[in-house]
């Protein structure tokens, strides 16, 4: 007998989405199946039932993964089998896990998994926001204690217009994207990009989009008083032992120290000075009442003096200094130090063909040009750690870094580059994603990258206990793990361009987020201004650095360039040294770092595609001789006849008596008769010298 579903509609900017459940899934602790259009997408939470012995953090893990049959392909690569998972399905992943973490109460240590899971796709519709809508819906329906119902939704704008659950021809034509996770108290989570757009047209995005994710808060109400399971119970916070009143004035003291290292030590000096005194039994609950003192302690001296860890007012922005060309040998290189954090940072220049290949059920083919790529080794922060590739931190930084310098991007009709971006994270104290965004835009400008503005980042912070609040600029890694939010805006002077935010409160008032967003002005334009005192326009390309020539060839010209499985074009490569490619409409770009490089490579491209000049001579080949002349091939596109008259500066009876087949001959184009054939002439080409031969 079939299980009956529950289901619920709900219908957004003219988009219908359906949520179901009780049918699929049922031993899932929570399972929604959400369709729109072609698009079905199951989303489920398991949870354990107690927590581990000893375990003192929530293990929440979210995993969002698109099959290939979805859109009817089947996957690459050996096996044919899905792989690892891909960096948009790592950022898929950040998304939902930013949304709901913060709803989960303090006390809860079960660990929760999150799984969603594309099984039919329209390739270049919005999954993301359908997989957002499911994964808050399965949690609310399930007896997991979060705080719900959360939603979460992308909002484009589309030549004025709002607009939800857009395509990719949508996405390519908007000036501003965000995707914002809402729960029941307010704004959770921001993550987008813009056209350089102002403060208000934010606010104005995420009121718009808050508005339609509540209707899919009271869709997900109904499906919760239809199918939902009862709620566990939270957990009961426990009793912890008060520190005495020495170790709160040793650890006072502590907080006021300016540097990391240093304050760090002597707060966990001021730890063990008390709990070294107590029976071994009682160390666990002083350490995590030593942690509370801490939490308070730092929000109270912001809160109460306006002080920060480090000595600083809530606005002011830490010491700030660059310098461009640190790497001699790179395309672009740049060193960025804010205060404790610090990035090298390097951009490099190269042809279409480095560009990176689009992955995923929604590939269609093309590539991206510009790749940003965030490292943060463990010797950033004075620690060991493997090294195993990125993980998901540093491929969202880097995306979000990536967003924000794309806008001000020349466009490829006009810088003709591939741009890889990588930053190293040297030092870390808070920011490291946006000092990869400074130090990109200074090492793009060192390279000559024509960019339309310089772009600058920067972390907000907010602490508050409900009645009081403050609002921080330029955040420490402290500030970041002991307050109430984390709020990067990366911008030029007219706009942002790339927005993040993640909120433990629940929710934001909103004179809260205008003043969080008219600090994050002022102090983006003031980093702006530093920047500027070390570069502030795109400096000579070095010596290093590719040239880009252009040229074309008529489209039926490209696969006697190209040659049989790419022959042709490689030997130009193998060749010259320069970089050759070609796209469908026959502009060919070759990139070389020396000026004779590059026209060897030209001459040998015109060559093949049979770029001839009028006037201008050519070696050719005798193929064939006639009464009234000889035909004579210049390339493998290009034969042309040499008439009688043409042959010589003298009368010529036969053709016979000066060419033979075979022989090479120079020749002068002079054009095409009225039936478009090739017309050359020997006669013209006597006596030229080889610098007057064009090949």
């Amino acid at each position: 007998m079939s299980a009956t579903p529950h289901r619920t509609n709900v219908k957004i900017a003219g988009t219908e989405i359906t949520f179901e459940t009780g049918r699929i899934a049922r031993q899932a602790h929570g399972a929604v199946l959400a369709r729109c259009g072609d698009n079905v997408v199951l989303a489920t939470v398991t949870a354990a039932p107690a927590p581990k012995p000893g375990q003192d953090f929530f293990p929440l893990t979210v995993e969002y993964r698109e099959k290939f049959a979805a859109a009817g392909r089947i996957p690459p690569g050996f096996g044919r089998r899905e792989g690892r998972i891909t960096d948009h399905e790592v950022l898929c992943s950040r998304l939902i896990d930013r949304t709901i973490r913060s709803l989960f109460p303090d006390e809860y240590r079960n660990e929760v998994q999150v799984q969603v899971q594309v099984f039919s796709a329209e390739a270049t519709s919005d999954l993301e926001s359908l997989a957002l809508l499911a994964a808050c819906a399965a949690l609310h329906v399930s007896h997991v204690p979060a705080k719900g119902p959360a939603g979460g939704l992308r909002i484009q704008r589309v030549q004025g217009q709002w607009t939800a659950f857009g395509g990719k021809a949508q996405r390519d034509h908007a000036d501003l994207e965000f995707s914002v996770g809402v729960g029941p108290d307010g704004l959770v989570m921001l993550e987008g990009e813009a056209k350089e757009i102002d403060e208000a047209t934010a606010i104005a995005a995420v009121a718009q989009a808050t508005d339609w994710i509540g209707r899919c808060q009271k869709a997900f109400d109904a499906l919760r008083a239809a199918a939902g399971a009862p709620k566990s119970p939270i957990p009961e916070a426990p009793t912890l032992p008060p520190p005495p009143e020495v170790t709160l004035t040793a650890l006072r003291t502590a907080l006021r120290t300016p540097r990391k290292t240093e304050r760090r030590a002597a707060i966990t000096a001021a730890e063990a000075a008390w709990i070294t005194a107590l029976p071994q039994e009682q160390h666990a609950a002083a350490r995590a009442a030593f942690a509370h003192a801490v939490w308070h302690e730092t929000r109270e001296q912001a809160l109460a003096d306006g002080i920060r860890l480090d000595g600083r007012s809530t606005t002011q922005i830490r010491p700030i200094w660059s310098e461009v060309g640190l790497l001699p040998r790179a395309h672009g290189s740049a060193l960025f130090t804010r205060g404790e954090t610090q990035a090298i940072v390097t951009c490099t220049l190269g042809s279409p063909e480095d560009a990176v290949r689009a992955d995923g059920i929604a590939a269609d083919g093309g590539t991206d040009r510009f790749i940003l790529h965030y490292n943060f080794p463990p010797y950033s922060v004075g620690e060991i750690r493997a090294l195993r590739g990125p993980g998901r931190r540093e491929i969202g930084h880097g995306s979000l870094a990536r967003r924000g310098l794309r806008p001000v991007l020349p466009p490829m009709s006009q810088y003709p580059y591939t741009i890889r971006i990588e930053s190293e994270i040297t030092e870390s104290n808070g920011s490291s994603s946006m000092a990869t965004v400074c130090g990109g835009a200074m090492a793009m400008l060192h390279a000559g990258v024509p960019l339309q503005r310089p772009v600058a980042g920067i972390a907000m912070g907010l602490i508050s206990d409900g009645t009081r609040f403050a609002v921080l600029s330029d955040i420490l890694g402290d500030e970041d793990h002991l307050g109430d939010m984390d709020f990067k805006v990366v911008g030029t002077e007219r706009g942002i361009t790339a927005i993040q935010l993640d909120n433990k409160l629940g929710g934001l008032p909103d004179h809260v987020l205008a003043q969080a967003f008219g600090q994050a002005r002022d102090g983006r334009l003031h980093v702006l201004t530093e920047m500027a005192k070390t570069i502030s326009a795109p400096a000579a390309p070095s010596r290093f650095v590719p040239r880009a020539q252009r040229l074309a060839i008529l489209p039926e010209a490209i696969g006697a360039l190209v040659g049989a499985r790419g022959a042709n074009i490689k030997g130009i490569t193998e060749a010259t040294g320069a970089r050759v490619s070609v796209d469908d409409d026959g502009e060919v770009l070759i990139y070389a770092t020396d000026q004779e490089s590059a026209q060897r490579a030209a001459v040998m491209v015109q060559r093949s595609a049979g770029v001839l000049k009028i006037g201008r001579c050519y070696r050719g080949t005798v193929t064939g001789v006639k009464d009234f002349g000889a035909f004579v091939r210049i390339n493998a596109v290009n034969e042309g006849l040499v008439p009688l008259e043409e042959l010589d500066k003298a009368p010529v009876r036969a053709a016979g008596d000066v060419a033979r087949e075979g022989d090479e001959m120079i020749v002068t184009v002079l054009g095409a008769d009225d039936r478009g054939r090739l017309r050359l002439s020997r006669r013209r080409a006597l006596g030229v010298d080889d610098a007057q031969i064009e090949y």
